[in-house]
């Protein structure tokens, strides 16, 4: 947004692409770019209210291993179905990723997990309500997630 040429740089293509290129650094230099000032106020938003208390319940490392874990898998799942022009921005993998976190967490605990799951139900309905939202990043985001969470989980 800056700068263009970087965020063209850093932006998800698709996978034919990341074959292509061999730039597989653009399955992380992704959430480093966003289409706008909203776009990334509310992935730092969710990134904060999320981010505090799953680093609280998991410890700084474990909470890294979730977060990039869920941005792997939704970069992998929106650059695998994404079509041969297509092009991703923004961390909302890795956010979908710390929402099934918490969902884990939550059931751990014993919490009512159900306002969680309206939260990510609604974003998944504004995603696709808006258009132009990568809901196959926030799929693959939010399965990472919950994998992650569970085996960091078990390894405590």
């Amino acid at each position: 947004m800056v700068i263009p040429s970087l965020q063209q740089d850093l932006m998800l293509p698709s996978f034919e692409y990341l074959q292509a290129t061999n730039q597989w650094y653009r399955l992380f230099s992704v959430a480093l770019t966003h289409a706008g000032l909203l776009h990334l106020g509310f992935n730092m938003y969710a990134l904060m209210v999320l981010g505090n208390p799953l680093e609280a319940a998991f410890g700084k490392n474990k909470f890294l291993i979730v977060f990039f874990t869920s941005l792997l898998t939704g970069s992998l799942t929106s650059a695998y179905f994404a079509s041969m022009y297509g092009a991703s921005v923004g961390a909302s993998g890795a956010i979908f990723g710390l929402f099934g976190a918490m969902v884990i967490v939550g059931k751990k605990i014993g919490a009512d997990i159900r306002s969680i799951v309206v939260i990510i139900g609604i974003n998944f309905f504004i995603g696709f309500a808006m258009g132009g939202v990568d809901w196959r990043a926030h799929l693959g985001g939010l399965v990472g997630g919950l994998v992650a969470a569970q085996l960091v989980m078990q390894r405590r």
